[in-house]
């Protein structure tokens, strides 16, 4: 991965507690797995950041070696990756979501 765009995601996940790289935006989601992880966040109140990888294919291609996780979204906490939609919505049904971060 470039160094450039390394850089670029590490700012990304620098200027929110709760980071989203997502398809689309909050407000136009792209994708329904990207859309399902908006939704759990709005729900529980939780502010986030997010990026649009449709936007930059460099983010889009290097978010995925950044964590080594093939697919988007992908969510992160305090620059921690937590998972994808799947996982999101598992940790915010357990509570265990809302608990990281808090």
């Amino acid at each position: 991965m470039e160094e450039s765009i390394k850089t670029k995601i590490e700012d990304l996940l620098k200027s929110n507690k709760v980071f989203l790289f997502m398809k689309g935006t909050p407000e136009q989601p792209q994708c329904g797995f990207s859309a399902g992880v908006v939704s759990v966040l709005k729900q529980l109140n939780i502010p986030f950041g997010s990026f649009n990888v449709l936007s930059d294919m460099g983010i889009r291609e290097g978010i995925k070696e950044f964590t080594n996780w093939p697919t988007i979204p992908q969510l992160y906490v305090n620059g921690e990756f937590i998972g994808g939609h799947d996982i999101t919505v598992q940790m915010a049904n357990s509570g265990e979501l809302q608990k990281k971060i808090s």
